[in-house]
Formats: structure tokens, sequence, C-alpha cells
């Protein structure tokens, strides 16, 4: 990512949103993907006060503001890395900094360096254990909640029978 200025959302990462956004389960924590940057470097996302994040003081229920967050370093790390590696949540923690009274939002970056170093030190050790950290913030930026996700990260095997 080093080097741009503007991201651009493509039409097939505004379908991926959409398609994510949807899905059952997802859409379940409360929390929407607001935008996917056409090359999967960057995800943001928010997580509204409303009806379904609510809990029972009237704040944003802490479940729904880790399930927002939960996939997205590990889908990042896939379309990036593509399909010749296995990733997987390994590990998660939130800290709760402060209730959430308005809408929270998250931005995802997964540097083009970061990328090329996964890849070279899987070229020499079978498995990387990664951290990613990530925080919920309001409007004014003063954070909410903090998570720290460790992510599994392999090739996959390669098949040993001759073709």
């Amino acid at each position: 990512m080093t080097g741009r200025t503007a991201l651009t959302e493509s039409f097939h990462t505004r379908l991926q949103r959409w398609g994510f956004n949807l899905f059952p389960a997802y859409r379940g924590t409360g929390g929407r993907v607001t935008f996917i940057a056409s090359d999967w470097t960057e995800v943001r996302l928010e997580v509204p006060l409303n009806w379904r994040t609510r809990n029972y003081v009237g704040t944003i229920f802490g479940g729904s503001m880790y399930g927002a967050l939960d996939p997205i370093y590990m889908l990042m790390l896939i379309k990036r890395l593509g399909p010749d590696y296995l990733i997987w949540d390994k590990e998660a923690s939130i800290r709760f900094r402060r209730p959430g009274r308005a809408t929270l939002y998250a931005r995802f970056v997964l540097h083009d360096d970061e990328v090329a170093e996964i890849r070279s030190r899987l070229d020499v050790e079978p498995v990387l254990e990664r951290s990613w950290r990530v925080e919920l913030a309001d409007r004014t930026g003063t954070v909410h909640a903090v998570v720290d996700k460790l992510i599994h990260i392999r090739r996959k095997r390669r098949s040993t029978i001759n073709d």
C-alpha cells in the first residue's frame, strides 16, 4: 500500500461487501462492512447503536463489537495470499475501554510489505502466527474497544502423488 493516496472499491469488491453484509452469521452481529478496497488492502466497517446491537443498559453489546470485527483480518489474508495458503483465526482478546453510545468504526489495513514478509517467511518456516490489532472508535476518534487477533498461516501441503 506504500505510495498510494486513494483506495477505490471495485465492482467485484462492492458485490463481495453486499454479500458479506447479507450473510446471516455476519448480519447477526449488527455490524456492517462499508468499504473493501479493490485489492483487499483495506476494509472498513461500522457497528451502529440500534435495536439489534443495544444491550440491557442501552449501549452497544460487546458481542456485537467483537463479532463484527472477528473475521476481517482472516478474510483479508485469504484474499491477499491466495489459494496456496491456509489461514485460521487462532486467538483473540478484546478490551472494552468505554461503553459504545453511538456508531463505532473500525479500519483494517494489510500493507503490501506485510504480505511480502509473510510469503518470504513461509518459504523457510512451516507455520507463522501473526498478531494484528484493531480499534473500534467513535466519530471523534475516541477508542471504545481494542481487539487483538492472532492468526495462524501456513502453506497448503503439496500433493506427493505424481501426476
